[in-house]
């Protein structure tokens, strides 16, 4: 059983992470279902698929599919039909910032989103699709182009881990950094037609930049939204003054007063909001985590109780 701190990511627990995969459902098995797969095989934006057969044109087929060399030879209308690609990429858009190196309960945000990054990468190898990803937050953007293989999601893990542990440098925080919408317009450049992309970041990471972003993402590929909080994001404890820092910008609170501590939540509640806005407007699923419990126990909790927007 590899060592977990809550703090830090290490390989043998990211290896460890598949046995974790049959605990929960993320995607397609004899007659079972969840949103997960849902998207698997939606409707492909574009042409992300392969060939398969042709046959006499029915009436409601698409015209733009005629094979019109056979139709000419035969004299009668002919369609092409296609199948779904068997190996469909699959990225994993990651965050390590220095504000994801937070928590007050079982693991930091930072290591919530590893973990899951690695349950999803094992499923999707056993789904037998071709896995890849980016991960942001850092000096650099780390990317790893998807494909089907144990060595390819390994590499994944080895940026991963190099990304976590620079989080603890405290000069980090003074170095440019690769911002969320930067990764989301590399995205865009990169995901072909009919991919699924699965976004891992901090709740607080949604602007107005990030939801246009976010929207012409989902025009040519299916997104699973993924926000990661810790439960100090959502409620200040009455706690005397408290200081916070990022970087070098600072901020007191003063949660003896009832207005600050509910100031507070009421923000939260706007950004959780939000998410479930975009979530439903785009109509595509909304699945928040949280540094408070396991994780395996929430996707289930999570992929029982579904429905676009925030679940209770």
């Amino acid at each position: 059983m590899a060592e977990r701190d809550g703090v830090t990511l290490g390989l043998a627990e990211l290896i460890e992470m598949r046995h974790q995969v049959v605990e929960v459902q993320l995607f397609s098995a004899a007659g079972r279902r969840s949103p997960l797969i849902g998207l698997h095989h939606s409707r492909l934006r574009g042409r992300g698929v392969d060939f398969d057969q042709v046959r006499a044109y029915q009436p409601g087929d698409d015209v733009r599919a005629i094979d019109w060399r056979v139709t000419a030879r035969t004299r009668e209308p002919h369609t092409k039909l296609f199948h779904e690609e068997r190996e469909r990429p699959v990225y994993l858009l990651l965050e390590q910032s220095p504000r994801t190196f937070f928590g007050t309960r079982q693991q930091f945000k930072s290591v919530l989103a590893g973990r899951l990054a690695a349950l999803i990468g094992w499923a999707v190898l056993e789904h037998n699709d071709r896995i890849g990803g980016m991960i942001f937050g850092g000096e650099r953007l780390h990317e790893v182009r998807p494909r089907r293989s144990k060595q390819n999601l390994l590499r994944f893990f080895d940026h991963l881990i190099n990304a976590n542990r620079a989080l603890q440098d405290p000069a980090l925080a003074q170095v440019p950094r690769i911002t969320f919408n930067q990764v989301l317009r590399r995205a865009r450049e990169v995901l072909r037609p009919g991919s699924l992309a699965l976004v891992i970041c901090d709740e607080r990471s949604l602007d107005v930049a990030t939801e246009q972003h976010l929207t012409l993402l989902s025009r040519h590929s299916d997104l699973v939204l993924l926000p990661l909080s810790d439960p100090l994001d959502h409620e200040l404890p009455q706690a005397g003054l408290l200081r916070f820092t990022s970087g070098q910008a600072e901020v007191e609170l003063d949660t003896d007063r009832a207005d600050v501590r509910q100031g507070y939540a009421e923000q939260a509640a706007q950004r959780r909001e939000r998410w479930t806005e975009l979530s439903l407007r785009l109509g595509i699923p909304l699945l928040p985590l949280s540094t408070a419990d396991d994780l395996v126990e929430q996707l289930r909790h999570l992929l029982r109780q579904h429905r676009p927007g925030y679940t209770s």
